[in-house]
């Protein structure tokens, strides 16, 4: 059996909860390792066969340190991620096709306002070979957040239907 991997990268807390509920939702289906970005390994292990990385969407796309640097000063204190953002682990991340992504992010709730850092991510591990899926956002209601009512909930399912359906096509 394969484990999933679920890494983080959180300003606020917004994205942590999210990651949490994911994980939770994942390990229905199976193992699972929950790990903010700083502390994810550059490769994967080998038993991985579900990968779910998250971060939210600074200017439009995975944050940068100088958008980490603002959110900081927002913030007026420590941040959730202090080191690297998924931005700089997944540049350096040895990557393995036998691996199949989803990704996610957390966004301000605005009609039309373009940029997606799940969709960046995605991107990124597609290039890099990656078998990758869905990218999904999970709303919050303002930069700091909190998150929009059922969100946690909605991330909950939505990985314990992806792991279900990955366990079931890896099981034929």
């Amino acid at each position: 059996m394969s484990r999933t991997f679920v890494v983080y990268e959180s300003m606020f807390g917004n994205t942590r909860d999210i990651a949490a509920a994911v994980a939770e939702g994942a390990a229905e289906a199976g193992p699972v390792t929950f790990v903010e970005v700083g502390e994810a390994p550059d490769r994967l292990p080998d038993d991985v066969g579900l990968l779910f990385v998250g971060g939210p969407t600074h200017a439009f796309g995975m944050s940068r340190p100088a958008t980490r640097d603002s959110a900081r000063q927002q913030a007026g204190g420590p941040l959730v991620s202090e080191r690297r953002g998924v931005r700089e682990w997944l540049a350096g991340l040895d990557g393995r096709s036998k691996v199949t992504a989803h990704c996610f992010d957390t966004r301000v709730r605005v009609r039309g306002l373009p940029g997606s850092a799940a969709r960046g991510m995605r991107r990124v591990l597609r290039r890099a070979g990656v078998t990758t899926g869905t990218a999904e956002s999970f709303w919050v209601a303002g930069t700091p957040g909190p998150l929009v009512r059922g969100e946690v909930e909605r991330a909950r399912g939505w990985a314990r239907g992806l792991a279900a359906a990955h366990g079931a096509r890896t099981a034929r």
